[in-house]
């Protein structure tokens, strides 16, 4: 999933993008309302992670605006103010999800993967294909009960692929889902990581290119 932080405390952003990005999430990091406003009208995020006390736009302002947006993007609101009324107001907005500072990352990363849930039609928590399994609570993939040890970008380009369910993800949907803003859209990062995928998957092989549009899992026909 792709996620962005707003948050002015840089310390508190990075360390909460750094710890999402551990849990193998794309990760895209605004320190004030203005240049999130910027990233949300080019990039399509399944989760905003918003301060609500931020500086040049708030994070009031901002979560209507993410509201209102055509993407669907869930809003998490994050704030020192952690009474009823606050939460309420918070809600009142638009946003989904309300956590008060301080809070446990193990709790934020919980509510982010709901929310991401609720982002997107839904998957089961098991993603199946000709023999292999993964996991994506886990993040453990097997095949033919053989344990395949991915890394974080392979295991979300295989993630992505799987919920297509056969149809083309193209090079450019992989990279939004799987990387960051920070990764140059002109690299062989897709081509490198889905060699080194496709040997780690074995044979038969499962995923196929489409000249042109991207890639697939398909499975081979029979002779």
């Amino acid at each position: 999933m792709r996620v962005l932080v707003v948050e002015d405390e840089r310390m508190l952003a990075d360390g909460i993008a750094e710890g999402l990005r551990a849990e193998a999430m794309a990760v895209d990091v605004c320190y004030d309302g203005d240049s999130a406003r910027l990233r949300l009208a080019v990039y399509d995020y399944d989760v905003a992670i918003l301060d609500r006390d931020l500086p040049r736009v708030g994070g009031d302002e901002l979560c209507r605006k993410v509201v209102e947006g055509p993407h669907g993007t869930r809003v998490l609101m994050l704030t020192a103010a952690a009474e009823v009324g606050d939460r309420v107001e918070g809600l009142s907005l638009g946003a989904d999800d309300y956590l008060g500072k301080p809070f446990a990352f193990a709790e934020l990363v919980a509510r982010v993967r709901a929310l991401a849930r609720r982002s997107a039609p839904a998957v089961p928590p098991v993603l199946e294909f000709d023999g292999i399994s993964v996991d994506t609570a886990r993040r453990q993939v097997f095949r033919d009960g053989r344990y395949l040890s991915l890394s974080k970008k392979e295991f979300g380009v295989l993630v992505e692929l799987l919920r297509a369910d056969g149809a083309v993800v193209s090079s450019e949907r992989l990279l939004e889902k799987a990387w960051d803003e920070h990764i140059d859209p002109a690299t062989n990062v897709v081509r490198v990581t889905m060699m080194t995928l496709r040997r780690k998957l074995g044979d038969p092989p499962v995923i196929v290119t489409v000249p042109g549009s991207g890639y697939a899992v398909r499975e081979e026909p029979a002779p």
